[in-house]
């Protein structure tokens, strides 16, 4: 089991924001988990990029992991997500972070980057949902809110019984069982939320990004097609595509995918600071 080096609270808005933190330097990298998921999904990512000199930073999105989780569904929006990964890096006291994200993460980030581009320097997106998710995405989780919502009370004694169980110790299967552990309310009043306001970023606004992208799309992936992923790869100036095969294989098999993730944020590091002057 992967753990961090450090973990912490902040407050947002009266809420109480959960992160964890791996290795240090100047080199800040923040990677946000996919809906209904939690910092454990990236953990293993986090740790194989700490190694080699960054801060990998993973926050926990309102309603996720062990941040707060209210129930009220106004509370759940993309665009007050972005607000709160602004809020943890004034927290952590960084000016500008490369920042990443699954799916859900991945939104957030391209939002981020599109409204506060002054604070993240590079961008790694992984299973964006745009316009040909739509469908998808609706026949997905619109089944999953109605039922969270008006079969709430049958639902609650499972999610009781699934948080009592075990964890495994594999990041990637306990990040999907707190996921399904969730009380139904709160998984209503998320998705419920994030179907107000904008998800993604306009076309004029992805193509008017300036700043390196890594987009990662998977082949086999009705939630996040493949063409998603290749049309951002196009609309934004400069940005590189790479193809996986599973949607999340490569949190089991991330050896060419995490190749391809640390050459970029290589590529795209800050600047070293100047040595101070001999006294």
């Amino acid at each position: 089991m992967t753990t961090p080096s450090g973990a912490g609270l902040f407050e947002w808005n009266g809420r109480a924001l959960h992160y964890e933190s791996f290795g240090s330097g100047d080199d800040v990298v923040v990677l946000l988990h996919g809906l209904l998921l939690n910092t454990k999904l990236n953990r293993g990512f986090a740790r194989r990029l700490a190694s080699d000199g960054r801060r990998v930073v993973l926050l926990d999105l309102l309603g996720h992991g062990q941040s707060d989780k209210p129930v009220h569904a106004a509370e759940y929006r993309f665009d007050t997500y972005v607000e709160q990964v602004v809020a943890l890096l004034d927290h952590l006291e960084v000016e500008q972070a490369a920042l990443g994200g699954v799916s859900l993460g991945a939104n957030v980030s391209l939002l981020a980057a599109a409204t506060h581009p002054h604070r993240v320097r590079a961008l790694v997106v992984e299973m964006p949902v745009l316009e040909w998710a739509v469908p998808a995405a609706a026949l997905t989780f619109v089944p999953l809110l109605l039922a969270t919502h008006y079969a709430r009370r049958p639902l609650e004694p499972l999610s009781r019984l699934l948080r009592r169980l075990p964890r495994t110790g594999v990041d990637m299967v306990d990040s999907a069982l707190d996921a399904a552990s969730l009380p139904p309310d709160v998984i209503s009043a998320i998705l419920h939320g994030i179907l107000v306001g904008p998800i993604a970023p306009t076309f004029d606004a992805r193509a008017a990004l300036d700043l390196p992208v890594l987009v990662i799309g998977h082949q086999a992936d009705l939630i996040h097609p493949f063409s998603d992923a290749e049309n951002l790869s196009e609309q934004v100036p400069g940005a590189h595509l790479v193809r996986g095969v599973l949607p999340f294989g490569m949190r089991f098999f991330p050896k060419r995918m995490l190749g391809e993730i640390e050459a970029f944020l290589d590529r795209t590091a800050p600047a070293p600071l100047p040595d101070a002057p001999a006294a």
